[in-house]
């Protein structure tokens, strides 16, 4: 077993948040690179063969650039807020043949107080949405299975955004008109700082990404991509 994080991370992003300017960064970069980015790379790294065996088409890309960390640097181009840094690391494993993060995934969040692991589509294009939701409908029983086995229920909880209305080609009275309704197709569960840099983390990230793999191969199957 390894630590990879130390609460040094987290009180290296509580102090960006504070000071969210690029002086103050250069001036940190070395707690930035010692703390932050090499810990979640060798997590990465590391984490690749687990990965393999849980999904052969997922992917741990520990590349300092375009990999599976995101950047550290927001895209201000066209958001108000202009504070140039984001003040949580992220960290997503994509399939093989995603163009972008809106195909199924498995996504960690660090940061101090929001700490979580989460899996599946994010709010898909509708006609991405309605292929799920065509195979939702199509396979009910599947959907139950993967979406409320107990273990993937015993840690995860379904969430995200849903439509005020039925989607159109189904009714309201539709056994399953809640999951038909929803935008995003995401799961998550909570993780505490304390779990994040404890020494046995990898075992329970592993963990629930096993757990997570009934839901993630429905949705896969669901958008036409192998798990």
């Amino acid at each position: 077993m390894s630590q990879y994080f130390s609460p040094k991370l987290f009180g290296f992003l509580k102090d960006l948040a504070e000071n969210n300017d690029r002086e103050w960064f250069k001036a940190h970069q070395a707690d930035y690179e010692r703390y932050v980015r090499e810990p979640a790379l060798d997590f990465i790294n590391d984490f690749a063969a687990p990965l393999k065996k849980i999904s052969p088409h997922f992917v741990a890309d520990s590349r300092t650039v375009g990999g599976s960390l995101f950047r550290i640097q927001r895209d201000t181009r066209f958001a108000k807020d202009k504070t140039p840094y984001k003040e949580n690391t992220g960290v997503q494993f994509r399939h093989l043949l995603a163009k972008d993060v809106h195909a199924p995934g498995f996504y960690m969040n660090l940061q101090p107080g929001e700490c979580y692991m989460g899996v599946g589509l994010w709010r898909p294009e509708s006609k991405v949405a309605y292929q799920i939701r065509r195979h939702i409908d199509e396979n009910q029983a599947a959907w139950k299975k993967a979406s409320r086995g107990k273990r993937f229920t015993d840690v995860y909880s379904i969430g995200g955004d849903s439509l005020v209305r039925a989607p159109k080609g189904y009714d309201d009275d539709h056994p399953l008109i809640e999951d038909l309704k929803r935008k995003d197709f995401i799961a998550s569960t909570r993780l505490t700082q304390k779990s994040v840099t404890a020494p046995d983390f990898m075992d329970t990230f592993v963990d629930n990404a096993k757990r997570a793999s009934p839901f993630m191969r429905f949705l896969c199957e669901a958008v036409g991509l192998p798990f």
